[in-house]
């Protein structure tokens, strides 16, 4: 969704960094991941920057469609006032923040199945990083076609955001009770 507000040849330039960090990130993940698993409030931190990257996704939903209806308006002759200004380096921005938040998860899902066998963990990781540029492209052609579409994916977004610091401020709470 980030990256649907590009043109295509940023839009791919976007997803290609959005998937390399997302790699990276999952691989320094996966070798912290007993270490982050001690970490009270990691969990409510991510959801809180979950939430914000839902937020900004929001607003872009709306100025889109602020765009539309003024491209509308005016026949489609003129260039309308209220057009985004997402820049690439805006769309990278928000693929690294919404990564951040939710490869933990993804990598202990991986680690989880993995167990101890690392070439498992590694296999897996490169697997869902693959999976994750894939499905981007397809979802930003998707998104330019169906608008209504990123309303669902803003939903999820939102509902794991919610999810995510909820667990975090129980976790947070009980590590309080001594």
């Amino acid at each position: 969704m980030a990256a649907a507000g590009l043109p295509v040849a940023q839009r791919r330039r976007a997803i290609v960094v959005g998937v390399m960090a997302a790699a990276v990130l999952r691989i320094l993940f996966a070798i912290f991941t007993v270490h982050l698993l001690e970490i009270i409030g990691l969990l409510l931190a991510g959801g809180i920057l979950l939430l914000w990257v839902a937020w900004k996704l929001w607003r872009e939903l709306r100025a889109a469609a602020a765009e539309q209806e003024a491209e509308a308006a005016l026949d489609g002759d003129a260039v309308s006032p209220l057009a985004p200004t997402k820049t690439l380096a805006a769309a990278v921005t928000q693929i690294v923040a919404a990564d951040v938040s939710m490869s933990l998860d993804n990598v202990l899902a991986v680690a989880g199945a993995a167990r101890e066998h690392e070439i498992v963990l590694v296999f897996g990781l490169v697997l869902s990083v693959a999976l994750m540029g894939l499905a981007a492209s397809v979802i930003a052609h998707l998104l330019k076609r169906y608008h209504w579409i990123a309303y669902i994916g803003l939903a999820i977004i939102v509902y794991v955001a919610l999810r995510m610091i909820w667990d975090g401020t129980l976790a947070v709470v009980s590590a309080m009770q001594f």
